[in-house]
């Protein structure tokens, strides 16, 4: 793509670093609030990316770096795309056309990016934690007059992760500020009854003005009147919130003082707010109130479309941008998971679905608004999901769990110990699985194939195409085990997928393309990139067969020993790490039964996999269609000079 400069107003050019920031006027910060926020707007107009969050934090940003003495005081964000703000004003403004992009800047904070990432994030609720961590060693290291802030929000106080920290921080009573930023949103709306807690949460003048001016007074008497008035004054304090601001409780009861809510939006009033709170010892929390979106109407009307917009726009009206006629694709496969989630729970009044916090990523948004008492969103709560979705199986129903490849490692325990222990039938959809694209190294779906596969009673599938993710869904339905379907971000292959319902043999694979002397073993969507390969290969006078597993457990013996009888080298091909997926499973029935045949892995190595496009990543790893034609050319060249299958 070529670079198109994103227009940048006279204040925001003068800053590249946060110290060019605090010597600005603080009368002109408003100003520069208003130019950052074009200036994502026109970015992501151009080149997309997460967006609606950090606009909702613009002012907020812009005060925390003039307020704070970064990066020698410490800022660890949560949900990493409310940073994009964080990231123009901190250096980075001039490669900010490469955000998301290989070799690009980061879509999240990353520690060897830039010395203000204090800390990775990707994933939700561990700013808390993190910061935590931070405090207390600058504590050891004898650093106490650097200061931290965590700022948590976008739905992230919805996970149990986050609770955890809270109590903690209670108990170790840091010098730390923690800015919850109470939007009201994740990527959908907050759900639960924290957001209803934090809705009923009321800005009282009066206890916030009592409480300061006792504060104060308490500060100019402690020496004259010692300990005991000081008590006293503390104890009416805790009694005055019950009377005037009862929702605050509960962050006071962890021995937070809270403060708020204020108005995020205000630039000016964030400044003073933050530089009375930074001279204020122990461990605080204020509350901001916020709009997901703020300053763009398109996003504040519709903050869920706005969310991440994958497509060109118009930076005035958000208008969708064309250079073609769009032509017609195939649906993407969290639409056909979606669709047909629907139609077996029209069919079954036993089907529910359950998603933590994601209904519009995992295509479940029709599916809440037809059936909302059999749609579950729980929040960002990925273990609750699960033990939630085994407490509902427990009783006969049949629960579809989809999450997203990458966050079910957040409840790893929770499939072990409440799902396949007690061998309850939880389906279980992974949502990106495999290489995710421009979200990069926290996103990737990488490693489920490994880290699923030792489980006991886990049934392991990938579909090949919509058609087939619709079939397994249907044959989940009908199993005794918790059964897992795994498939990738973004489209499928068939314009014509809603096809009959097909229960297919659990543990059973296919051929799809005869062949000779060369076989690749394909797992899920990745075939697709094996069987252009062979059509290019075709040409060349070679062809290889081309076999289908579809389950990684139980592996498919009788093909695994056709193949094994039949052919001279073997290539497998997935869209996982080569560590314990789906090549190394072949290799150890191979070796269990006695086999001596070479075998390839095509696979993504021991790396950690940056962001990029899929198809960069996929060539990277070595398994798109140019790879995988170059593995079979070789393999062609070595099988000449192999004896026959060997068996010992």
């Amino acid at each position: 793509m070529a670079h198109n400069p994103t227009p940048v107003g006279p204040l925001l050019r003068q800053i590249q670093s946060p110290a060019d920031l605090r010597r600005l006027p603080e009368e002109l910060l408003p100003q520069l609030a208003e130019e950052l926020r074009e200036f994502l707007i026109h970015h992501a107009a151009e080149y997309g990316g997460h967006f609606g969050a950090s606009l909702g934090v613009v002012e907020l940003t812009v005060a925390l770096h003039y307020t704070y003495q970064t990066p020698e005081d410490l800022l660890v964000w949560d949900v990493g795309h409310q940073a994009y703000g964080h990231k123009v004003l901190t250096g980075r403004r001039d490669r900010f056309h490469t955000n998301r992009l290989k070799d690009g800047i980061s879509g999240f904070p990353k520690r060897d990016e830039s010395i203000y990432d204090t800390f990775g994030v990707g994933h939700s609720s561990t700013s808390i934690s993190a910061a935590l961590g931070i405090a207390e060693a600058l504590k050891h290291l004898g650093q106490t007059h650097r200061k931290v802030v965590a700022v948590i929000g976008d739905g992230a106080l919805t996970a149990g992760l986050a609770y955890e920290g809270l109590n903690n921080v209670g108990a170790l009573q840091p010098d730390l500020l923690i800015i919850l930023n109470d939007n009201q949103m994740s990527i959908d709306p907050n759900v639960g009854a924290i957001k209803d807690y934090l809705a009923g949460i009321t800005a009282s003048r009066t206890y916030n003005r009592f409480r300061d001016e006792v504060w104060k007074l308490l500060t100019k008497i402690q020496e004259k009147l010692g300990a005991p008035i000081r008590d006293y004054a503390a104890r009416l304090e805790e009694m005055f919130i019950f009377l005037v601001s009862k929702p605050a409780v509960f962050f006071e009861s962890l021995g937070l003082r809270y403060f708020g809510p204020v108005n995020g939006h205000d630039v000016l009033g964030l400044t003073s707010t933050l530089r009375d709170l930074r001279s204020l010892p122990g461990p605080k929390l204020l509350h901001c109130r916020t709009v997901k979106g703020k300053g763009f109407a398109p996003a504040e009307k519709d903050p869920i479309k706005w969310h991440a917009p994958a497509f060109r726009f118009d930076p005035r009206t958000g208008e969708a941008l064309f250079t073609a006629p769009p032509k017609p694709t195939p649906p993407r496969y969290q639409d056909v998971f979606g669709e047909t989630v629907i139609e077996l729970a029209e069919q079954d009044s036993r089907v529910v679905a359950v998603t933590p916090a994601m209904l519009s990523g995992s295509g479940l948004t029709k599916m809440h608004k037809l059936m909302p008492h059999r749609c579950y969103d729980v929040g960002i709560a990925e273990q609750h999901a699960v033990t939630f979705s085994a407490g509902l199986a427990t009783q006969g129903m049949k629960v579809f769990c989809n999450i997203y490849s990458t966050f079910l490692q957040r409840a790893y325990d929770q499939v072990i110990h409440d799902v396949a222990i007690q061998n309850l039938p939880v389906i279980f959809c992974l949502d990106r699985a495999g290489a995710v694209g421009a979200d990069g190294a926290t996103h990737q779906g990488l490693y489920d194939i490994a880290y699923l596969r030792p489980i006991p009673n886990l049934i392991l599938s990938a579909p090949l195409n919509e058609s087939e993710l619709r079939n397994l869904m249907y044959t989940a339905l009908h199993a005794e085990h918790p059964f897992v379907i795994r498939y990738p971000r973004g489209n499928g292959v068939l314009l014509e997928w809603r096809t009959p319902f097909e229960e297919i043999p659990i543990g059973k694979g296919r051929l799809l393309r005869e062949g000779e002397t060369v076989a690749l073993l394909t797992y899920g969507h990745i075939g697709n990139e094996a069987l252009a390969a062979c059509a290019q290969l075709a040409e060349e006078g070679l062809f290889p067969a081309v076999y289908d597993l579809r389950f990684a457990k139980p592996l498919d013996e009788d093909l695994l020993h056709e193949v094994a009888q039949k052919y001279r080298y073997i290539i497998t091909v997935e869209d996982g790490v080569r560590i314990g997926g789906i090549g190394s499973a072949v290799l150890e029935w191979f070796a269990d039964q006695g086999y001596h045949l070479p075998i390839r892995r095509l696979a993504a190595p021991d790396i950690v996999l940056e962001h990029a496009t899929q198809a960069e990543q996929y060539a990277l790893c070595g398994y798109d269609r140019k790879s995988i034609a170059e593995a079979v050319r070789q393999a062609f060249q070595v099988s000449v000079h192999l004896p026959a299958w060997k068996r010992s």
